[in-house]
């Protein structure tokens, strides 16, 4: 943690605890790549898993996968463009940097609000804890983008205040949920939102952050990533750090 490189160093000038840890950077110290067709980190953090989802499945963590469906909220429809993608898993660990942005150009088309239990996601959890992701609370993301349709899963975790979206605020985390026991929060409603006129973000730019650290997935389709080599499930990675290169047009 480097304070120094928070817009505003003094951790005394915010005004609370959440409002320390979602602080912004100085833009200069997280350049993002410029060069065309490249996918870039969307968090500081360190990746989880990544490579290819086969069949609908995702790796967790060995011997642990769980399904695009259940993970997407359920919806076979929102599914099928993943079934034989590629996906990227960074955990945010309460030491770094809580904003996350944009991998690369998209256009916000449609955004739900999945309810579900706040298991912690660090290692230890996510190594004994069968579907994971797909059981804890979160937001899921749609875009549009020059390789496709492209998912971004803001995942809730046990110290997690909330999640929140640029364009919408606080999506979980609101009073009233927070007043609630897990077995109440378990049965929330999904919630879904579509927007007919498209919401536009930049490789970048920021599109959410979570209140304390937790996990953000991102999905694409088949054949639209090919992942720099020398990353594994153990590269610490920074916001606008090159990941891989994207291929517009192959199927």
């Amino acid at each position: 943690m480097n304070l120094q490189e928070a817009i505003n160093p003094d951790p005394y000038q915010y005004e609370n605890f959440n409002d320390f840890f979602t602080r912004a950077l100085k833009p200069e110290v997280r350049p993002i790549s410029k060069a065309l067709n490249v996918l870039v980190s969307p968090a500081d953090g360190e990746i989880s898993q990544l490579g290819p989802i086969e069949n609908g499945r995702i790796i967790q963590a060995k011997k642990h996968h769980f399904s695009v469906q259940d993970l997407l909220g359920g919806d076979p429809k929102q599914a099928l463009s993943f079934l034989q993608g590629s996906f990227m898993t960074v955990y945010l660990a309460p030491k770094d940097y809580h904003r996350v942005h944009m991998p690369l150009d998209g256009e916000v088309t449609d955004m739900i609000y999945i309810p579900g239990q706040l298991f912690s996601v660090n290692h230890k959890t996510t190594d004994k804890i069968s579907n994971l992701f797909a059981r804890n609370e979160r937001v899921v993301v749609f875009f549009n983008t020059s390789v496709g349709r492209v998912a971004m899963v803001l995942v809730g975790a046990m110290i997690v205040g909330s999640i929140e979206t640029v364009w919408a605020g606080t999506i979980t985390g609101s009073r009233k949920q927070q007043d609630l026991n897990l077995g109440e929060r378990e049965r929330l409603s999904i919630q879904k939102w579509h927007y007919d006129i498209p919401i536009h973000y930049r490789r970048g730019e920021e599109m959410g952050r979570f209140k304390l650290g937790s996990t953000v997935i991102v999905l694409f389709e088949e054949n639209k990533v090919l992942w720099d080599s020398g990353l594994t499930s153990t590269s610490q990675v920074r916001l606008g750090q090159r990941l891989g290169e994207l291929k517009p047009g192959q199927s």
